[in-house]
């Protein structure tokens, strides 16, 4: 049985429906003609250098037309609706170094990128290369055209570039966190308190490299009066093959069905389809992200193409210990990774392009 605490709903801008924000556009960021010019100048001057990657800091490419751009699309993930899309960007006249480079560049100054595998890699590739069910374990979320459920990635920040959409397909889904919360508060406040306990997540199952099958994480965190979520109920269950793992009761099976239930309902989400150029900021802790199944091009240079980061906030988010995946503390820093040189792409010509993964 779950302890008895008092709950209260969340109140804040961080509590939003889907079918509420599509009537307005105060979550779209327009970039201006200076802005443009700058990044394109940072972008071109960081091909230039061909630094490595993990050795620069935000310091070696200053902005100023864009800082304070910047430090409000912080501001909407910290204290906002959790996310904010960035439009402007002319990918279509650059190359795939050039757009990588400028995203780079604006990543560093949102906060530290961080590894995302086992080689290194600072710069990930949505592209799809196998025709894999999300319900294969060996598929990769990245690598596939299925859907996504909804979840949160091993990140404080998970962005999202655009280069080139599906043909058909393949919107991006974020619904809000606290409203999930809220909507479970006030139809199961008997259930609600469960969300404030250890469940055990597979680890192995996200990621075949793991020290461990799996790890444990509460679903919601309060911390100094701040709001903070980490779901994707498909994990839990999966951490049920392991023999080890303490069964899941049938209050806990209860709110993980209403917690799918709610999310999915009609109103919740907002649905954006990615344009080219496009650069997609979402605080990992605010909402919980997922994707539509999509038909790609069959030409490889059309293929929805898109480039993903993981950032690590130097303002730490407050917490309560042990929410989250354990892979943001163990590896949080990329300025400590020991991936070899051979393996990992940290130049950004090399950074620009997929892995071919089957």
């Amino acid at each position: 049985m779950a302890t008895q605490i008092n709950l209260a709903p969340v109140t804040t801008s961080a509590a939003w429906r889907g079918d509420e924000l599509v009537k307005r556009n105060d979550w779209i960021f327009h970039l201006d003609s200076e802005q443009i010019t700058e990044l394109e100048t940072l972008g071109a001057q960081l091909i230039a250098d061909d630094p490595d990657l993990r050795r620069i800091t935000l310091e070696d490419y200053p902005l100023d037309k864009c800082l304070a751009a910047v430090g409000d699309w912080k501001q909407r993930l910290k204290v906002g609706h959790g996310f904010v899309l960035v439009r402007g960007l002319r990918t279509h006249l650059y190359s795939d170094a050039l757009s990588a480079a400028i995203y780079y560049v604006l990543g560093l100054h949102m906060g530290e990128p961080m590894r995302q595998n086992e080689l290194g890699d600072l710069i990930d590739h949505i592209y799809a290369t196998s025709d894999k069910k999300l319900e294969d374990p060996s598929a990769l979320s990245k690598s596939i055209r299925d859907k996504l459920p909804f979840h949160s990635d091993s990140s404080d920040v998970v962005a999202l570039m655009c280069l080139r959409p599906s043909r058909e397909g393949g919107a991006s889904r974020l619904v809000s966190g606290a409203a999930i919360y809220n909507e479970i508060l006030a139809r199961r406040p008997d259930l609600a308190p469960l969300l404030f306990e250890p469940f055990h997540w597979d680890w192995r199952r996200q990621d075949p490299e793991a020290p461990r099958d799996t790890y444990t994480s509460a679903i919601i965190s309060i911390a100094d009066g701040v709001f903070s979520m980490y779901a994707g109920s498909l994990y839990i269950l999966t951490a049920q093959d392991y023999p080890q793992v303490p069964r899941l009761t049938e209050q806990q099976r209860e709110l993980l069905t209403l917690f799918e239930d709610i999310t999915y309902e009609p109103g919740m989400a907002i649905d954006m389809d990615f344009r080219p150029g496009d650069i997609q900021w979402l605080s990992n802790h605010a909402a919980l992200h997922s994707r539509t199944e999509f038909i790609d091009f069959p030409e490889p240079q059309r293929r929805r193409h898109l480039l993903r980061l993981w950032l690590h906030l130097h303002e730490r988010r407050p917490i309560t210990e042990g929410f989250g995946k354990s892979v943001v503390q163990s590896r949080a820093s990329h300025r400590d990774d020991q991936a070899s040189d051979s393996q990992g792409n940290f130049r950004i010509m090399q950074a620009a392009v997929p892995r071919i993964i089957a």
